[in-house]
């Protein structure tokens, strides 16, 4: 019982967001996050922050492939990328940063890896 209780506390002492599966950060934190890095210039690549970034980016993106593939697989993509597509940070933080300030805590980086491609890479009727 007192395993069950310590447990339990250290849940809830946990961040929310390392609760989260990857890929599941909302544009908000995201967005917190990167310029929080940028702000620290050159150091910022020793922040743990970094990773975690990469691992949200890479999650959504891996999130999205496994989406698209399913589309096209019933003939309806939402997006047509270009094979071995690769994302431009900036691009996208430009993207996200398009949000307003209210709905980003709302919008996961799977959702917004989505619209993202569907914005940039949109299929020729």
């Amino acid at each position: 019982m007192k395993r069950l209780f310590a447990l339990l506390a250290a849940m809830l002492l946990l961040p929310v967001a390392a609760l989260a599966a990857p890929g599941d950060m909302n544009v908000a934190m995201f967005l917190a996050k990167a310029d929080a890095l940028q702000a620290r210039g050159v150091t910022a690549m020793f922040s743990s922050d970094v990773g975690l970034l990469k691992s949200e980016g890479k999650a959504a993106g891996q999130h999205y492939k496994a989406r698209l593939q399913a589309e096209k697989a019933q003939g309806r993509p939402s997006s047509c990328p270009p094979p071995g597509v690769k994302v431009n940070s900036d691009d996208l933080l430009a993207f996200l940063r398009t949000y307003p300030p209210a709905v980003r805590p709302r919008v996961s980086m799977k959702q917004a890896f989505a619209e993202y491609f569907i914005k940039k890479y949109p299929c020729r009727k």
